[in-house]
């Protein structure tokens, strides 16, 4: 976070707290794709699957939620949008299929994956909390990818038009909570 300032740019604090709260929405949407995933294949055994991928994403929304807290960081102001639209995109992909359901997190994960990386190059060593955090979740959110991915993702049809609409979904949704 070592770059020159220029008129408009974000203080350090305030770019640090926009991490937080993007990242915070961020988690809370993946518990709650899982959530809609759950409500239609809780009792499979790929739901089993999604069921431990869920736990962690709770543990990550949990650490999260302290730094919400601890940091007085306002959460975004989209939450209600992101507890409604997770759930949907969740249960939607799981009635297309264990396997669309995979689909959906190899999209979300592999945007998380570039997001989670572009932070830990920006922290550098200005914030070894966040950045730790940031490194160690990333590496979750890859598992998840290569689970989905070893459990029949792209053998969805129309793979590339799904995980292309996720990936979208999922971008602009940073997008906009990274700014409301």
């Amino acid at each position: 976070m070592n770059k020159p300032k220029l008129p408009g740019d974000l203080s350090a604090e305030a770019r640090t707290k926009q991490m937080i709260r993007v990242n915070h929405a961020g988690e809370y949407g993946a518990k709650r794709i899982y959530a809609g995933q759950l409500s239609v294949l809780g009792k499979t055994k790929m739901g089993e699957l999604i069921h431990e991928m869920a736990e962690q994403e709770q543990r990550h929304l949990d650490v999260f939620s302290d730094m919400i807290t601890k940091r007085r960081v306002r959460p975004t102001a989209l939450m209600p949008i992101w507890h409604v639209g997770g759930y949907v995109l969740g249960k939607v992909t799981a009635l297309m299929g264990e396997k669309a359901a995979m689909a959906c997190t190899v999209a979300v994960e592999s945007v998380i994956d570039e997001h989670y990386a572009a932070q830990e190059a920006e922290l550098g060593s200005e914030e070894p909390e966040l950045k730790s955090v940031v490194t160690q979740f990333r590496a979750d959110e890859k598992e998840h990818h290569d689970i989905a991915l070893a459990n029949g993702a792209e053998l969805t049809p129309f793979y590339y038009v799904l995980t292309n609409l996720v990936v979208y979904q999922t971008k602009l949704a940073i997008w906009l909570s990274t700014r409301i």
